[in-house]
């Protein structure tokens, strides 16, 4: 179809005359009934990409308008089977959801999602752990029946509940806690099938209306930025986002992830009372939201993220901040690659430095391609390398010195899958002073060494190891109780206490261990950014956490 094609290859030019010509054939496109799947697919992308990056207000309209009415194309019905796992308006998804995917889903849509019944595998999972979800009358039933998952259920549930529904309910019913449920519904691991209707997640639909919009575009920022150039210019703007807009920001990151095949925990348990909208200006944003007070980690700070352009998201991350140091997962979608990602990446590091105060930055290693097909194929160690990431490692940096050698000595040169992997098994960091090194607390080692000290203080008796260390860690800091403490407050403080009681706190000041009581009370206050400021500004925390992992 030569409309198709003709977009395809102007897809990155931009500037004169080229509007006038996108939209002819836009127009053209929009009359055309296109003869497969797959160029169904591809003007679907493509439209997503022009409203994120319109030339004008023409080009944009008219590209809101097709996607629109995309679901109501007579040739994309009549793919429709083809088109499943799509994420376009209107289509199937299957995947194997998480169980905070499924259940959202479950809340949202439930007339909507089924078990995918094709996946024999699933259903021998399923039909294993059916028995425990029902009373006993049915569990011996089933025991002694060995109906097939399926079957089974669809004898137990009643017409108006469908067999997701039933499954999800029976497993948000269980005793325990939301980690107890998620880790037996993950254990069964279901394949569901969503239904594609005009207000499912789709990528057609997506568009976060609180973020700013850019009428004209330039394109895409192309070329390699100065990272450190990058960090001294402040976003625009960086405010707080009202409940309601923060809960429509979690709706639209969990969308984005599973229309794509993808999850992230940062956005299943995503915290609406504290989302942030950063404006970068011409159209770019950032959209940040943290995790529940549940979800939080015991010293590091989670945020999850989108990255905008025009109010469409074009990618996602998650930063994990340990003080001035934050750990950054980063990802552009397929349709709006071979753009600007090194542009949104620096803007995003400068975000984190101007909302957060991080000052050190690291990719790890899974992000480089360890374990990650899609990291090696992409070369993703490289592009973090050419914008000034270096490892501390010196295997890493020996090895890195001789693949620079030989491209030197043989222009074109391309690192093997083997040297990829083996570069991908440190982690990559970036300081804003390279003359002063940020460390970067080692939580697995602190982990491993309060496990250590509450099994000789408890055994295996973790509750009261807990309990233990929270009371010696308030006798220590001069508390005579936690009565004034929120629940969430309370929470933080029995999750950071057997990591705190390794610290040498008899050599702290008062004021030291006032802002540490004060710190903690903000891990479980309404945003975790001001516990990330108070950790920031406490003078000893970071060398006490090194020295307690030693």
């Amino acid at each position: 179809m030569a409309p198709l094609a003709a977009l395809e290859r102007m897809r990155l030019t931009f500037g004169a005359g080229v509007a006038e010509r996108r939209l002819s054939l836009l127009q053209s496109a929009d009359r055309t009934r296109l003869a497969t799947a797959g160029q169904v697919r591809r003007l679907h992308e493509l439209l997503c990409f022009i409203r994120a990056y319109p030339d004008d207000a023409r080009i944009l309209a008219q590209a809101e308008r097709m996607l629109g009415h995309f679901s109501a194309r007579g040739d994309l019905r009549a793919h429709r089977a083809a088109l499943a796992d799509s994420g376009i308006a209107g289509t199937a998804i299957h995947y194997r959801f998480f169980h905070a995917q499924a259940q959202w889903l479950a809340d949202r849509w439930p007339s909507r999602l089924s078990l995918d019944r094709s996946n024999t595998e699933a259903a021998a999972r399923v039909a294993r752990a059916l028995p425990l979800l029902v009373t006993p009358a049915e569990s011996q039933a089933l025991t002694e029946s060995r109906l097939p998952a399926y079957e089974a259920i669809d004898r137990l549930r009643d017409r108006r509940t469908g067999d997701a529904e039933f499954l999800l309910r029976r497993i948000a019913a269980m005793p325990g806690d939301m980690f107890t449920r998620e880790a037996f519904s993950d254990a069964i691991d279901a394949s569901f099938v969503l239904d594609g209707a005009a207000d499912t997640p789709s990528r057609t639909a997506a568009v976060f209306d609180a973020a700013p919009r850019s009428l004209e575009s330039p394109g895409p920022v192309r070329g390699r930025p100065d990272l450190r150039a990058q960090l001294l210019r402040s976003p625009h703007s960086v405010c707080r986002l009202p409940a309601h807009d923060g809960a429509e920001l979690a709706d639209l990151a969990r969308g984005a992830m599973l229309t794509r095949a993808r999850a992230l925990a940062a956005f299943s348990y995503a915290d609406a009372r504290d989302a942030w909208l950063v404006d970068d200006g011409d159209g770019l944003a950032f959209a940040l939201s943290g995790v529940v007070p549940e979800r939080r980690q015991a010293v590091a700070a989670t945020y999850g993220g989108l990255t905008l352009r025009n109010r469409v998201p074009i990618g996602y991350l998650q930063a994990d901040i340990v003080g001035s140091s934050a750990a950054i997962s980063f990802n552009t979608f397929e349709t709006f690659r071979g753009g600007e990602a090194a542009f949104t990446f620096a803007r995003l590091l400068a975000t984190m430095h101007h909302v957060f105060g991080s000052r050190s930055f690291t990719i790890e290693p899974y992000q480089l391609g360890q374990d990650n097909e899609e990291g090696l194929e992409s070369g993703a160690w490289w592009f973090y390398f050419r914008l000034g990431f270096r490892p501390r490692d010196r295997s890493t940096s020996a090895l890195a010195r001789s693949e620079l050698a030989r491209v030197e000595r043989r222009a074109g040169h391309r690192s093997s899958l083997r040297t990829l992997q083996r570069l991908a098994e440190r982690h990559l960091f970036f300081e804003i002073d390279p003359r002063r090194p940020h460390p970067l607390p080692p939580l697995a080692r602190l982990g491993l060494r309060a496990g250590g000290r509450m099994s000789m203080h408890a055994g295996a008796e973790r509750e009261r190891a807990v309990a233990e260390a929270s009371a010696e860690l308030a006798r220590r800091c001069g508390l005579a109780s936690l009565a004034s403490f929120t629940r969430d407050e309370r929470q933080a403080w029995e999750r950071i206490a057997p990591i705190a009681v390794l610290l040498d706190l008899e050599r702290w000041s008062r004021a030291e261990r006032a802002a540490l009581v004060a710190l903690i009370r903000a891990k479980g206050g309404r945003s975790e950014r001001s516990f990330v400021k108070a950790h920031v500004e406490h003078p000893r925390l970071d060398a006490a956490l090194i020295e307690a992992a030693k």
